[in-house]
């Protein structure tokens, strides 16, 4: 039916609109310069100015204020710390005593392909291809042990060596006597890390401060798949607004300066994430944004102030999330960590498919397996809106040779011809927009499922059948997006061909315009066509062979 297929032609056009736009929003993963802690107005982006020239920001908790920090070139890079080398079953890292700062993480069960099995995703790293690291220190009034600090450790490698958790302390002390050891505790079989800073107060006088975290990296110069969007920049989470992007673009033009009761901050990039959580979500955090300038991005958290007396000791920490955006292990490290899976504006009908999904894979240790009886699961559930379309199409086929004969007969006259046609409709019980809405119900639980294919690490280098060994990036062979051209040119062919020579040689195209496209989506989202095709084409079939071989009416 020609209605049908317009509206399925502007559906698709809709949804490729919408992946094109949103990918030329953002992408991203780095490059490198400055880390700034400050207050939310413009700052000089000179490398070389001094603390003493900044603006400052006051603590979520207290009116004091404490002086911001900047790091110039030859700090940021790195080179003058010493470097701590730290091995979990899970994460290989570099932390530079040079501040504390985490400069370096591999993910050791992410190889970046199938490929390079011996090379893993790097995730933090401070260089000028790939800078992003995680920063953190104290802020106060007097002498404090920032990201500019440089500390001392008591051995540069560390390993669990069979126990459940690691942990690395790095020491620092001014000269009128406040002690800082600043301990970072990894855990056997997670990717959350504690930073724990205990302050000894041996100045002779009351201090005050709070520590900071802060995520600092660079927008990537490369983009990945111009046919696949994901978003890579910067999310804030508030009890009121579980997940809010802040990309790149918005740190550029509006910096963030906002006190939260339990919430957190992340950076994304496509697969992965890195979340700075508070220790205890009944704290209220100052939650900023900055852009030094020269590429670089910072989202960050202070620590309400806290007040040490004479002599007394104070610990203070929070904690870090470095990893792959596994729903079960987020939703268990932080209310709405798991948010960052981000299925787009039909989630509410993503995540039962997800579920469905890795439920299916439980029993059949496949993803594309599981995607195959996931596809097979959908159609079941819509064969009844699915067959209603596919009758009308069939019926519109069938009297489309008398809608040709009344076409040519009144040519001239639309008047007349869309009354002869409606009157064909009226005798033979065909309602011509009979085979569109049932289809346009279900393309909001395609696009779901489209999101949950796309947005799923698990299914990263996850093996199939043959020559698929990665659902998640194209068929090497293209033999799956072949496939997908041939059962659209079927269905093609089961459908009344449209009376509009225009239309007819524009639909005549199409399965050779989306072969093409599919051809750089992953293999996973083309298996879901494939499946879903050829069991349309088997239910459509049936539907119209019944049809026209049915008794004709007397």
């Amino acid at each position: 039916m020609e209605t049908t297929r317009f509206i399925l032609l502007i559906a698709l056009g809709l949804v490729l609109t919408m992946i094109w736009q949103s990918w030329n929003e953002d992408y991203g993963d780095l490059t490198v310069q400055p880390g700034v802690i400050g207050q939310q107005q413009p700052l000089e982006s000179s490398s070389t100015a001094s603390i003493e020239d900044l603006p400052i920001v006051p603590t979520s908790s207290s009116e004091s204020e404490v002086p911001s920090l900047v790091v110039d070139k030859k700090t940021q890079s790195l080179l003058s710390g010493e470097v701590v080398h730290v091995k979990t079953d899970l994460l290989d890292l570099e932390i530079n005593t040079l501040g504390g700062t985490i400069q370096h993480l591999e993910l050791l069960n992410y190889p970046i392909s199938k490929k390079q099995q011996d090379k893993k995703v790097v995730l933090l790293n401070n260089d000028e291809e790939h800078f992003y690291i995680v920063q953190g220190g104290l802020l106060g009034k007097n002498d404090v042990a920032n990201h500019k600090t440089s500390f001392t450790i008591k051995n540069n490698s560390y390993t669990l060596a069979g126990n459940d958790s690691v942990s690395i302390p790095l020491y620092w002390e001014s000269e009128n006597g406040l002690k800082v050891i600043k301990t970072f505790t990894f855990y056997k079989g997670q990717y959350v890390a504690e930073i724990n800073y205990e302050i000894q107060n041996g100045t002779g006088a009351d201090w005050s401060g709070s520590i900071y975290g802060q995520i600092n990296r660079t927008e990537p110069k490369e983009k990945g798949s111009r046919f696949i969007y994901t978003y890579t920049g910067a999310v804030i989470s508030s009890p009121e607004k579980r997940y809010e992007k802040i990309d790149f673009g918005d740190i550029e033009d509006d910096k963030l300066s906002i006190d939260i009761t339990n919430g957190w901050v992340a950076m994304l990039q496509h697969y992965f994430i890195t979340a700075l959580i508070p220790g205890s979500k009944d704290d209220q955090y100052h939650y900023y944004t900055l852009n030094p300038g020269n590429n670089s991005y910072v989202i960050g958290a202070i620590s309400p102030a806290k007040t040490i007396g004479i002599n007394n000791s104070e610990n203070i920490s929070h904690r870090v999330f470095f990893g792959p955006k596994l729903q079960k292990q987020l939703e268990q490290v932080a209310e709405g960590l798991n948010l960052t899976v981000d299925f787009g504006i039909f989630w509410f009908l993503a995540k039962p498919l997800y579920w469905v999904l890795d439920y299916i894979h439980g029993f059949t240790n496949n993803w594309g397996w599981a995607i195959i009886l996931v596809t097979l699961f959908l159609k079941i559930c819509f064969y009844k809106l699915s067959a209603a379309g596919y009758r009308s199409m069939a019926n519109m086929r069938r009297v489309q040779p008398r809608l040709l004969s009344i076409k040519e007969r009144y040519k001239g006259d639309r008047a007349r011809l869309n009354q002869a046609m409606m009157d064909i409709y009226k005798e033979e019980k065909i309602n011509p927009l009979g085979g569109c809405f049932p289809i346009l119900i279900q393309i909001p639980v395609f696009i779901s499922l489209y999101w949950v294919l796309l947005e799923s690490v698990e299914l990263r280098q996850a093996d199939f059948i043959l020559w698929i060994h990665d659902l998640s990036i194209p068929d090497p062979y293209f033999v799956l997006p072949l496939l997908m051209g041939i059962t659209m040119f079927i269905q093609q062919k089961l459908n009344p061909a449209p009376m509009d020579p225009v239309q007819a040689k524009v639909m005549s195209v199409l399965p050779v315009v989306f072969t093409v496209f599919f051809a750089f989506f992953p293999s996973g989202l083309v298996l879901y066509w494939v499946v879903n095709n050829t069991l349309s084409i088997a239910q459509q079939w049936m539907i119209t062979r019944n049809i026209e071989n049915a008794p004709a009416k007397k």
